[in-house]
């Protein structure tokens, strides 16, 4: 289980962050969408306990699906005006272990956005999946040096081979 500090720390099995309401995402460049990047995503409770629908029917807690997360948004209590955030949260996350996952249509995003227009996050109802993926690219933070690399190693690596084959053969 995850537990606020006063500092930003990861470690092997999770992000510590200083409110701990935030997004915390994994971005993995070699799986490639719209952005070249593939971006799942999860919502923490209060307590810092990630919460990311992960499969049909599947609602991981404190165990994102694609690994720990290499990028968070952090998000501000102050701005949920309707529902209390763990109730939120939690609601999305029920909501969530109901339905079928759906790459395009109806995934990790959008059970982020659910749980942030429950709360009316920054007096907003109208959060979607697309809000939510470019929202991460400006707010967004990595969890330090290893979470930088983890991003953008696979791409790295991936584009030198692509390019020593193109010039050798």
């Amino acid at each position: 289980m995850l537990t606020c500090l006063t500092e930003l720390t990861f470690n092997r099995n999770c992000i510590e962050i200083r409110t701990c309401m935030s997004i915390p995402y994994f971005i993995d460049p070699s799986a490639g969408n719209i952005y070249g990047q593939h971006i799942p995503t999860g919502i923490c409770s209060t307590d810092g306990v990630i919460h990311d629908f992960a499969g049909p029917y599947t609602v991981s807690v404190d165990n994102m699906a694609f690994g720990n997360p290499t990028k968070y948004w952090q998000l501000d209590l102050s701005k949920v005006k309707d529902m209390e955030w763990d109730r939120a949260v939690q609601e999305a996350s029920e909501i969530y272990r109901g339905r079928m996952h759906n790459l395009c249509c109806d995934n990790c995003h959008s059970h982020v956005a659910m749980a942030l227009n429950l709360m009316s996050y920054d007096g907003r109802n109208n959060w979607n999946m697309v809000h939510i993926a470019l929202f991460l690219i400006p707010h967004s933070s990595f969890t330090g040096f290893g979470g930088f690399v983890k991003t953008y190693l696979p791409f790295v690596i991936l584009l030198t081979i692509i390019l020593v084959v193109s010039f050798v053969f």
